[in-house]
């Protein structure tokens, strides 16, 4: 069968499209990159926020009609919205002929088996059963990055998230494992290895009894064809010293973290159900730049959470405004069925979570575009992620840059340089949040 695959949400979702896609052609089918030239759309979807939940309703109803019309046989609708809304799809989206749970993602070969057929099925499991890993990828960012998750779940409970819910409790993948997995991606070319998980910090806690991201980070970093190694997903309240010192003496941790903290205010971490308070964080933060003076840290926030007062917002506007981080993300609170949040008093109106939003951004605005300016006569080494003909450029990454949410630095130069290249370049300029450069040894 021709399969056409749609990934939506993360990029641990993402890693799960992954190991359905080596499923699949292992089984003998061929993954098409056009809707049209598809016998079967399989969509694995995301339902974390609202707008994520839009995103993966309106992409089944578009691939649903290109079924009605015959281009398509069938319809596959796997992940979290699969997870957590399959009654509703089973009655309101008939287009869809299969329904693969999150943690069914294993059964894909048996789904499109039960659309050969001529038959509708779900694949559905508890969201605390066995883990899927160890599967074989078909790596789809590009071959020179990839991503590697660690574990799965979540205990933390936060009073928005519903996470729990399509995800089950935290759970994580077997050190061995991992390292096996890792020496598969790095033998293809994978120079750039990026751990996530619902939360990357209590690694190992399961398992090993104890927090063992540091003792991955070190059997990751034998694996010699490996460059880099980047992590994200790292509750504050779970960073320890000794995954402080990992990061700063291991050469191939990339001096880079992402903290979600989602409010400076102690008021609404409280009511968030988050572990931590704003002093709390401030002194986290000033560790991590003591001890790794490099250390680029990226940060999300909610805007507008329920009870959240005018105070508040200030606690929180002034917490960015001294923190003054590297890269930062406002999402405006998602009021999510079946969790604690959504039971709570004091939701406010679009707009005002939009106008906090806005001004938070803009403060952060102010901030990156300082923190840009910084960099210029500063030399790095970055990867080459693709070339801009029109411009003559090419487009880079530097250590502060995550795939998909950071910015890039723009390369001039003559060169021919190809996608997954380390080069040394030296900054000349920023413009807004990105930075230009050329290569080090061209500088006259």
């Amino acid at each position: 069968m021709k399969i056409f695959f749609v990934s939506l949400g993360c990029d641990k979702n993402l890693v799960d499209t992954e190991m359905m896609l080596g499923e699949l052609v292992d089984a003998g089918h061929a993954i098409v990159d056009d809707e049209n030239l598809a016998d079967i759309a399989v969509i694995n979807t995301c339902s974390f926020i609202h707008d994520a939940k839009e995103e993966s309703i309106n992409t089944i109803i578009e691939l649903g009609e290109l079924k009605e019309k015959g281009q398509l046989k069938a319809v596959i609708v796997c992940g979290c919205l699969a997870q957590r809304y399959a009654d509703q799809i089973r009655t309101e989206l008939p287009e869809v002929d299969v329904i693969v749970g999150t943690m069914a993602i294993d059964e894909i070969v048996a789904a499109v088996a039960k659309v050969e057929a001529g038959e509708k099925a779900e694949f559905l499991k508890s969201v605390d059963g066995p883990l899927v890993y160890g599967k074989r990828r078909v790596v789809t960012t590009g071959g020179h990055y990839a991503y590697l998750k660690i574990a799965e779940g979540c205990d933390k409970h936060c009073t928005y998230c519903a996470i729990p819910k399509m995800r089950g409790t935290f759970r994580s993948v077997p050190m061995d494992v991992l390292v096996k997995e890792a020496r598969e991606l790095a033998s293809q070319g994978v120079k750039e290895l990026i751990l996530v998980a619902q939360e990357t910090t209590l690694y190992g806690t399961d398992l090993y009894h104890e927090k063992s991201l540091p003792k991955l980070l070190r059997a990751l970093s034998g694996i010699e064809e490996l460059y880099y190694i980047r992590i994200l997903y790292c509750y504050p309240e779970e960073i320890t010293d000794e995954l402080i010192d990992e990061i700063s003496y291991n050469k191939k941790v990339i001096k880079y973290l992402d903290i979600p903290i989602q409010s400076g205010a102690d008021r609404v971490l409280k009511r968030m159900g988050r572990r931590t308070t704003r002093e709390e964080l401030e002194t986290l933060v000033n560790k991590l730049r003591a001890k790794v003076p490099d250390i680029c840290l990226r940060t999300t926030l909610i805007s507008g959470f329920p009870g959240e007062s005018g105070r508040d917002f200030k606690e929180t506007y002034d917490f960015v405004k001294r923190m003054r981080f590297d890269r930062l993300g406002v999402f405006t609170y998602s009021r999510e069925e079946d969790t604690a949040a959504a039971r709570m008093s004091g939701h406010l109106p679009e707009f005002i979570k939009n106008r906090r939003k806005n001004k938070l951004m803009k403060l952060q605005q102010t901030i990156a575009f300082e923190k840009a300016r910084e960099e210029v006569g500063k030399t790095m080494t970055v990867f080459v992620e693709g070339k801009m003909p029109e411009d003559g450029v090419y487009v880079c990454r530097t250590y502060k840059d995550a795939p998909g949410v950071d910015g890039y630095l723009f390369l001039e130069t003559s060169k021919d340089l190809m996608t997954g290249d380390l080069i040394r370049a030296r900054v000349t300029s920023a413009r807004e949040y990105d930075l230009v450069g050329v290569p080090e040894d061209e500088l006259t």
